[in-house]
């Protein structure tokens, strides 16, 4: 049996300009942290030939062809696995729809669990970029390189993605104590509300692709808040990257009337009055989760969980996407 995990993430800045429709043109800019909640896939050989894959259906198909999960098939198809005998099974610590990446860890959990099965080494970028090419490229789903990337390779990371596809990768430099408190005084409530991340970013790519000048100038002034709250968390100025996060939030509302909603903008300010320094809503939006920074946890936590929020606690993780049991 293999089984390999991949961490969910968190976005710090730049959020948007990932996408191709827009770094192909301009380049763009992102800080994304890998955090301790994970994506799983176990594979498992069998004795005969069929495909057993167990996700929120169940299919038992003859051939890679038959394979309704189009993530599923396509990954089969560029590792090459043509005459299975496998039963592939995926689980998760957040649901999807929820704006932390799972669609990319989903995909680089299975691409390395499809790679260790055939014995292949694949270094972490290569496997981003795979990942990358089935979603975006063979799917055509609107969506950014982010949640690959940062899923990969794991940690709180810089990536520039460059015009001609290329990404550079680099750690944000945090000392010990910083790092201990970025990680600290960062809270995640759960809104309770799912939604596909593909309906909210298609507005956003479309936009792009017409060179809507709104948009573009929305995106280049993101990419801006990326590189300063870069620096702002380097030099150790946690309140003001606390702050360039509410400006985010200002601007990412802007790009699409899906953003968000009154609910959402009541937990947020009602967050905002209790103790939270800065804050925005991780992913696409519309839903999933808030994020805030804060120096009173205590206060912040008691609010948003009287007001009918769910905390979920977690830490950095620096390991990537991993094999567990091989």
């Amino acid at each position: 049996m293999i089984i390999t995990r991949s961490p969910l993430r968190i976005s710090l800045g730049g959020g948007g300009t990932d996408l191709p429709s827009y770094y192909r043109k301009f380049g763009g800019f992102v800080i994304s942290a890998a955090i301790t909640k994970y994506v799983y896939i176990t594979i498992h050989q069998t004795f005969f030939s069929e495909l057993i894959i167990k996700y929120s259906k169940m299919e038992r198909v003859q051939t890679v062809e038959e394979v309704q999960h189009p993530i599923i098939r396509e990954a089969l198809k560029m590792v090459g696995i043509v005459d299975p005998a496998l039963e592939i099974t995926s689980m998760a610590d957040i649901p999807d729809g929820t704006g932390l990446g799972s669609s990319g860890s989903f995909t680089t959990a299975l691409l390395r669990a499809l790679h260790t099965y055939r014995k292949n080494l694949v270094p972490a970028s290569e496997l981003a970029e795979q990942a990358c090419e089935i979603e975006i490229d063979r799917l055509g789903a609107p969506i950014g390189k982010q949640d690959q990337y940062i899923a990969a390779h794991g940690g709180v990371t810089c990536f520039d993605f460059h015009q001609n596809d290329k990404v550079d990768v680099s750690p944000l430099r945090l000392s010990a104590e910083i790092l201990h408190d970025l990680e600290d005084n960062l809270m995640l409530f759960f809104t309770g509300v799912y939604r596909s991340a593909s309906a909210i970013l298609k507005d956003q790519d479309d936009k792009t692709k017409d060179s809507h000048s709104e948009m573009i100038e929305n995106l280049h002034f993101i990419r801006e808040l990326g590189t300063q709250s870069r620096q702002h968390l380097e030099a150790g100025k946690l309140p003001e990257f606390a702050e360039l996060m509410n400006v985010h939030w200002d601007f990412k509302k802007r790009r699409s009337q899906g953003m968000s909603n009154g609910q959402i903008d009541e937990w947020y300010a009602l967050g905002r009055k209790n103790g939270a320094l800065g804050g925005k809503l991780i992913g696409a939006g519309g839903g999933g989760f808030l994020m805030f920074y804060t120096e009173d946890k205590t206060r912040l936590r008691r609010v948003m969980t009287q007001a009918g929020m769910r905390e979920v606690r977690f830490q950095f993780d620096f390991e990537g996407t991993k094999v567990l049991v091989q």
